[in-house]
């Protein structure tokens, strides 16, 4: 990677599992596509998880997609700055379903990138960063419209 540290947006990892019999079609590759095109992110890692049968798991990043099936992925090969190992593997795979893949991107909020720098030239630091699942949005939305 060529950029500095420093004038880095925040990066975050994202883990989407595909249950068994799920069509896999690529269908969400082009809408990531179109956020790396705009600049709002950039994919830094991509890797592919699979848990057989017998429990045991594969990891893969994304290269020789094609061959391997996932050709809709072959978009992201290459996308490896060493962020995602097999300890991340395994960790995806202890979440799965025998039958069952994954897949793990790390990408940088390139959005966020100009502020996160502004916030650290003035002595800023992250303490934390969370996320709210939507279903908790979803539940405390439909708390608030609840007639009382």
């Amino acid at each position: 990677m060529d950029t500095q540290i420093d004038d880095m947006g925040p990066v975050d990892v994202v883990v989407i599992g595909f249950p068994a019999g799920s069509p896999m079609t690529g269908e969400a590759v082009p809408l990531v596509l179109d956020l790396v095109d705009r600049g709002i992110i950039r994919v830094l890692d991509a890797l592919v998880v699979y848990k057989d049968e017998d429990g045991t798991f594969s990891g893969f990043e994304a290269t020789a997609l094609d061959a391997k099936g996932l050709g809709e992925l072959r978009e992201f090969e290459g996308a490896s700055s060493g962020l995602l190992g097999d300890e991340d593997a395994e960790m995806a795979a202890n979440e799965l379903e025998p039958g069952t893949a994954a897949v793990l991107l790390v990408y940088e909020n390139r959005w966020a990138a100009p502020f996160a720098a502004a916030v650290r030239r003035n002595g800023g630091v992250l303490i934390d960063n969370q996320r709210i699942p939507m279903q908790a949005l979803a539940d405390a939305l439909d708390a608030v419209e609840a007639p009382a």
